[in-house]
């Protein structure tokens, strides 16, 4: 299986999380979006020009979380993301959760802070920055009270969820992400840091 990522991107790190999780060894294809090339070569296997991107015999597929579970699938890691109905629902409840909220909220942040100057040459603008901040507290205080009692996002066990959101908290100190006061969440994403697949997906930096 080959995979176009970039290994800034923490949508990518999602799958990378998953494959180094369950041993699965993919030919990475690094997109560098310097390059008109890259970018050309990546709108060949997605329309979105986005990654990451899996291809598997012919096989296409876009969409981080998509790819998370088609991994998971394939692999037959039914320890990550187990086959039974409500189990699996509650699984995707949270990745959901990842992609459609706490992901674009810690995004705002690391744009202004990490990639606009770069890009644009601008500098941060503090009505994104207070906006990014006020949707990071939202959704990190609801994170922070369900991990109150428990150890990982659903079940009593590491699944595809705790991947699905902890991958944007690569940016935590960078991007100035405020969950200082989140313990409950800390202390989970703690638990995420020590684990194997996290230390083995760390990013090079730019900067």
């Amino acid at each position: 299986m080959r995979l176009y990522h970039n290994p800034l991107s923490s949508n990518a790190r999602r799958v990378l999380l998953v494959a180094s999780q369950l041993g699965i060894k993919l030919d990475e294809q690094i997109i560098d979006f310097a390059s008109e090339a890259d970018r050309k070569r990546l709108e060949e296997v997605n329309i979105c020009g986005k990654v990451p991107v899996l291809e598997d015999d012919g096989f296409e597929l876009w969409e981080s979380c998509a790819i998370m579970q088609y991994l998971a699938d394939k692999a037959g890691a039914e320890e990550i993301y187990p086959r039974a109905l409500k189990e699996r629902a509650d699984i995707n409840r949270w990745m959901f959760f990842g992609a459609q909220h706490f992901a674009p909220a810690i995004g705002i942040l690391t744009w202004e802070y990490l990639w606009k100057k770069l890009v644009t040459g601008e500098g941060p603008d503090p009505v994104e920055i207070k906006k990014g901040e006020t949707y990071v507290h939202e959704h990190a205080a609801v994170l922070n009270t369900h991990l109150a009692t428990r150890q990982w996002l659903s079940g009593d066990k590491l699944t595809l969820a705790d991947f699905a959101v902890a991958a944007p908290l690569m940016y935590l100190g960078r991007a100035k992400v405020p969950v200082e006061q989140y313990t409950h969440m800390l202390a989970w994403f703690e638990r995420i840091r020590q684990l194997p697949a996290w230390q083995n997906t760390e990013s090079p930096w730019p900067f």
